[in-house]
């Protein structure tokens, strides 16, 4: 244990002086070669274009459910289906607007030693 005692502690001062803006940095990925057309897919169903057909989706297929009255078990549940996909692509999108897509840590300000005005 004691012969391992400096390496420890060098281990530890060393993970206290990595930057936390390296460790809460956004990845870029292992570069796969499918992540192109998965970034190009997830665009094209969170667009405004998508946001505007889950709002349409919604008010028909909700519309649909509520008036239709005496619905077959097939056609009832494809609606719920383009109901709940709906639903999926305008949180993801209403979610993304209030709170960003990532996470984002913002840096503090530096303090000034002696109460020093900004």
């Amino acid at each position: 244990m004691k012969k391992h005692l400096p390496l420890l502690v060098s281990v530890a001062v060393m993970c206290l002086l990595v930057s936390s803006e390296v460790l809460a940095g956004p990845g870029e990925g292992g570069r796969l070669p499918y992540e192109s057309w998965l970034n190009n897919l997830r665009a094209s169903a969170t667009g405004p274009v998508a946001f505007a057909f889950g709002i349409i989706g919604i008010v028909v297929a909700g519309g649909i459910l509520i008036f239709g009255g005496d619905l077959n078990g097939f056609f009832r549940t494809m609606l719920v289906i383009v109901l709940v996909m709906a639903l999926l692509v305008t949180a993801n999108n209403i979610m993304s607007d209030l709170f960003g897509t990532s996470a984002e840590i913002a840096v503090a300000p530096l303090c000034h030693a002696a109460g020093g005005a900004a």
